[in-house]
């Protein structure tokens, strides 16, 4: 393929001229720009006002086209990362530090088995693999003055790599580090240890997860059932879109940069949100290496089997030049060796299935009843989400994880088990109907919120004696405590109330916390009159987060402090911690954090009694993916909190070489949908649909998003038309209506 040559001249000449560029682009004939035209004509493209793309195409690849086309005006920055990301040639771009990003990525699929992917499709797949690449390039040669990083031509086979939803998926929890141990020190078959090989996110980062309720009719005003799609994610992670057909497709909702479905949203009939479900579906199996004859074998049983080995030769990016480094991997039945175990290599096994999720990932968008959807869950490929939801004819749902591999259960596949053991092997998948779900309890609500699947619908939820232990190992957290008390007590909810109940500001951590600090005052007396008002402050919060909240600020400072150097043991969970800082922890210890605590807030920002809103803020300057944040620049205070403390309107904020708190995940795309005759919802995005901050969208959501203020969503023609902002087919410009 095109973007695959190497050519080191051209190569060194690129990189001279254009700096970062690493492959020639293919010229275009006037055949394929007749084509894209014609296809480009079918597809029409309305702007609403708040700059969210309509896309109304003849056929579905037509739809697929202009998606594609509208994401690039959009943000061509981030379809191309996420594409450079998932191919695995991202240290072209941005270094050798992502050599073994990509050396993962290459593990689990080469360039040759994703064409190979491509070329097996059923063709209404290839059909629209064929509409993605033509959308992006069409893009590209509409507008030369966009300079691609690296690839200047897409190509049908990318969406292979990129198949399930989420931009990392599986794959993400496969440590880079261990893998670069492994393949910097394994020249030859020299062993060293380098412990777990799977990524564990640190205890104090923001939940990257998602929360997900679904609402049966006898707790609406309507009647009819209510969705909230609410993802925790990195902000400008995805794009708002509309996309429709004359074939069936009228999808709305959040689409990650590059993707041709609809990830998290909705159709007239059916609404489908993904939390991370945080189950059991990646295993590693410890190999016993045996060399003979120059050759690789492992133990199987009582046989040895080859290890299959081949090259990978990766470019990066170092200063102006570009170099190459050329790895031998290994393969066994159980996957590519990822890592090492003392004297034993261990293989990684995860869902690989491309053809089939793309297949899932699209077809979920078009499905029209509780029945269709759950035959398209029969293909079992999205593996690394849990499912809400609901539709038209009043049914709701949740389906804890969709693929699991069946395992003996005399193995505890939490921890690396003997490859060499035939029994250790997965033993094919497990059908849909023995998975966890969820459908139209009693109760009338689920939710999940990357949490335990045994208490998603309060008494009426599954029981965790009735499955294998490796489907619900997601523990409890404090945004799942949250949801379901507010869930409990919900009725008569309208689009508005289900707003307010999913940014309600009750911190459940903080139920739990301060008291103990509290307690641990009244016990040591200590006599230190800034400590006692500072105290009787925390006594008398209703623990809850708003911009004008002292409290607020002093605990988040206050359980952070404690998370990093108080005296827990290791390996508590999130609660546990919590519940050791308030009971256990010696009572001298919390009130040396709690007055570090408050020295610290006085410090930085000249009075410990400084409001939340001072401190936590929104901050958008540039469109880069990488974003700059500073004091003295504007932004917006926001009255929400991280998730860890039970803030089910997450917002993930840290100090960036600043004394403020700046939001980069959380919140990012939110919206709330209710099902009838006709579908209504409402949405919101952190800051706004573009990507260039020359845009009038690139932030007029973002004091929206700080007061919670919806915009409705434009769903049917006639309404998208009367909020038109500008009509046009791709490769034509805007005609502005407003």
């Amino acid at each position: 393929m095109h973007y695959f040559r190497k050519n080191t001249a051209l190569v060194f000449l690129f990189i001279s001229l254009l700096f970062s560029c690493a492959s020639s682009e293919k010229a275009v004939s006037g055949k394929q720009v007749e084509k894209w035209e014609q296809q480009a004509a079918r597809v029409t493209i309305i702007r609403d006002d708040f700059g969210v793309p309509h896309i109304y195409g003849k056929t579905d690849a037509d739809a697929v086209f202009g998606l594609l086309y509208a994401q690039c005006e959009d943000d061509f920055n981030r379809v191309e990362r996420n594409y450079l990301w998932a191919i695995g040639r991202l240290a072209e771009v941005e270094g050798e530090e992502m050599l073994y990003s990509d050396l993962r990525a290459r593990l689990y699929m080469a360039q040759e088995e994703a064409i190979r992917n491509y070329e097996k499709s059923p063709a209404w797949l290839k059909t629209l693999c064929n509409a993605f690449a033509d959308g992006i390039n069409y893009y590209l040669h509409t507008h030369p003055e966009v300079k691609p990083k690296l690839l200047t031509r897409f190509e049908p086979w990318m969406p292979m790599y990129f198949s399930e939803g989420s931009i990392g998926g599986d794959i993400e929890s496969v440590s880079t580090a261990r893998i670069k141990a492994f393949y910097e020190s394994n020249k030859s078959l020299g062993y060293n240890s380098y412990g777990d090989g799977l990524e564990h996110p640190a205890l104090l980062a923001e939940p990257k997860g998602s929360n997900g309720f679904t609402i049966s009719g006898k707790h609406t005003a309507s009647g009819k059932a209510m969705l909230l799609i609410n993802p925790h994610t990195s902000f400008f992670f995805r794009g708002e879109v509309h996309a429709v057909s004359e074939e069936g497709l009228n999808a709305y909702g959040a689409v990650t940069w590059g993707q041709f479905f609809i990830y998290q949203g909705f159709n007239e009939k059916t609404g489908w949100m993904h939390t991370s479900a945080y189950a059991d579906v990646v295993d590693e199996f410890e190999e016993t290496i045996v060399k003979e004859n120059g050759k690789l074998f492992y133990q199987y049983g009582k046989e040895k089997r080859p290890v299959t080995s081949s090259k990978v030769t990766l470019a990066y990016k170092d200063g102006r030049e570009v170099k190459e480094k050329t790895f031998t991997t290994f393969r066994t039945h159980h996957g590519p060796i990822t890592h090492q175990n003392g004297d034993k290599w261990v293989a990684t096994a995860l869902m690989w299935k491309p053809v089939e999720a793309l297949t899932q990932s699209y077809t979920r968008t078009k499905k029209s009843n509780l029945k269709e959807f759950n035959e398209m869950m029969k293909i079992r490929t999205n593996s690394s989400n849990g499912t809400v939801y609901a539709d038209a004819d009043g049914n709701i749902a949740y389906y804890h994880g969709n693929f699991f591999p069946r395992r003996d259960a005399a193995f505890d596949y939490t921890k690396p088990v003997d490859g060499s053991n035939p029994k250790t092997d997965w033993q094919g998948i497990h059908p849909l109907e023995e998975t966890i779900i969820v459908t139209n309890p009693a109760n009338g609500w689920i939710q999940n919120c990357n949490s335990t699947p045994f208490t998603s619908a309060g008494e009426y939820s599954p029981k965790k004696e009735n499955y294998p232990v490796y489907m619900g190992q997601s523990p409890e957290n404090f945004r799942g405590i949250h949801a379901v008390r507010l869930l409990k007590k919900a009725n008569d909810l309208t689009l508005d109330k289900l707003i307010k109940l999913a940014y309600d500001p009750y911190l459940p951590a903080f139920e739990v916390l301060i008291p103990g600090l509290v307690k641990a005052y009244d016990v040591q007396k200590p006599i230190d009159p800034k400590l006692k008002e500072a105290i009787d402050v925390m006594r008398n919060w209703d623990y809850a987060v708003s911009k004008e909240s002292v409290p607020m600020s002093l605990a988040h400072f206050y359980a952070t402090n404690l998370f990093k150097n108080g005296s827990a043991p290791q390996g508590l969970s999130l609660i546990d911690r919590i519940s050791y800082y308030a009971n256990t922890a010696p009572e001298k210890e919390r009130l040396e954090i709690f007055s570090q605590t408050v020295a610290q807030v006085q410090k930085d920002f000249g009075t410990w009694r400084t409001p939340w809103g001072e401190i936590n803020r929104y901050q958008r300057l540039t469109g880069d993916i990488k974003q700059p944040f500073n004091d003295a620049a504007p932004s917006i205070p926001v009255g929400m909190a991280s998730g860890n403390w039970g803030a089910l309107a997450s917002f993930g904020s840290s100090a960036y070489n600043t004394k403020r708190l700046y939001g980069t995940l959380g919140n990012s795309f939110v919206a709330v949908v209710e099902f009838g005759d006709k579908v209504k919802a409402k949405t919101l995005l952190a800051g706004g649909q573009s990507g260039d901050p020359k845009s009038p969208h690139f932030s007029d959501q973002a004091q929206r998003y700080a007061d919670v203020q919806f915009k409705d969503v434009a769903y049917y023609r006639e309404d998208v038309e009367k909020r038109a902002e500008a009509t046009y087919h791709p490769g034509q410009k805007p005609i502005l209506t407003k």
